[in-house]
């Protein structure tokens, strides 16, 4: 087997990336023992730099070390779900508050591009999925807060492990919309309770749809 090609970055980071992606796409599932062997000879690597990247991606809750038995997918038991929600719903809504009360007009128009630009995306899941991201994300850059970023982008990643994506529930996509909606208007009013309230409202339904 030929040796895949790492570009040119911290050659542990590189790694941690390859295995993140396989583990978000289920190639590597929840619960998962990670042959260190059998990767290290596929990347072409040595495992010194595979350890490094486990412990990357064990530091962002993906990977369990286990004693004397080694690295494994994480699995999301219900409590962890309910835990990573709950956290979510804390920090985001708080973010989206501080948008409502300090965004400037062509941050707000920013915001209502994505919302269109999510509506247009509702019969493409993948790309709904995408957007809808993107627009937490510019959501938690704009309140600029760079320690509940960070937080949240790990958290988000933790979430992806989740074996039922809430977003993958019959109708659960036009339930979302409609909550974005809710977001929207209470952020072009400068409503900032309003907004926190629906962001909340947002992860509860989230939450409900993820089980």
């Amino acid at each position: 087997m030929s040796a895949l090609r790492l570009t040119p970055r911290a050659l542990y980071e590189e790694v941690a990336e390859q295995l993140r992606q396989r583990i978000f796409r289920r190639e590597l599932e929840p619960g998962s023992w990670i042959d260190e062997l059998k990767i290290a000879e596929e990347f072409g690597i040595s495992r010194t730099p595979l350890r490094e990247a486990l412990k990357v991606l064990a530091a962002e809750g993906l990977v369990t070390m286990k004693v004397r038995r080694g690295a494994y997918v994480t699995e999301m038991s219900e409590k962890d779900l309910r835990d990573v929600y709950h956290l979510l719903s804390l920090l985001e809504s708080d973010a989206a508050g501080v948008v409502a009360e300090r965004a400037t007009p062509a941050q707000r128009q920013q915001l209502a591009a994505l919302h269109e630009e999510l509506r247009t995306a509702v019969g493409e899941r993948d790309r709904f999925f995408a957007v809808n991201e993107r627009f937490h994300m510019m959501l938690l850059e704009m309140a600029d807060n760079r320690w509940r970023s960070q937080m949240v982008a790990d958290l988000r990643k933790v979430m992806k492990l989740n074996r039922h994506n809430s977003l993958l529930k019959q109708g659960r996509i036009e339930d979302s919309l409609r909550e974005h909606e809710a977001i929207m208007q209470a952020l072009l009013a400068a409503d900032a309770p309003a907004t926190i309230a629906a962001m909340r409202a947002h992860f509860a339904h989230g939450l409900e749809a993820a089980h």
